[in-house]
């Protein structure tokens, strides 16, 4: 019997793997059938992962985003050059003073390899006076 090749993800190790995989398939621009069933697979099984292991409905996008950025062993500047965006403006996200704007999210959301939705979620900010205030992932006030 033959082997397959790829498999439902159960280690971080392999989700990383997959993930990899997934990102050169996608870059190589290859176009053939095979190509884009196998990323079709590589990314049902990615989702897969991400909607049991990574976006919790108790955690803030913020909170996400801080969990992908250890995870990734990445650091604030580098979200900088991901994301296009100024370095105070990376602090304020990280400090719950800004929220996430659209593009912001779809940037994170290509990158992490996640859906927009872990993301676009509601989350307080922290007001001038250390407070916190209701806000949109957008930044809009609720």
């Amino acid at each position: 019997m033959m082997e397959l090749k790829y498999k439902v993800i159960t280690s971080k190790k392999q989700y990383k793997d997959y993930c990899n995989i997934l990102e050169q398939l996608v870059f190589s621009g290859a176009k053939d059938r095979n190509a884009k069933d196998e990323i079709a697979l590589l990314t049902l099984l990615i989702e897969k992962w991400d909607a049991e292991h990574l976006v919790s409905h108790e955690t803030d996008p913020i909170q996400l985003l801080q969990s992908f950025i250890d995870d990734h062993q990445l650091k604030a500047k580098d979200l900088v050059e991901i994301l296009g965006i100024s370095k105070g403006y990376v602090s304020d996200i990280l400090n719950y003073k800004k929220g996430l704007s659209k593009d912001v999210i779809r940037k994170l959301a290509s990158y992490f390899k996640v859906s927009q939705e872990a993301f676009n979620r509601p989350y307080k900010l922290k007001t001038e006076q250390g407070q916190r205030k209701g806000a949109t992932a957008s930044g809009a006030q609720v």
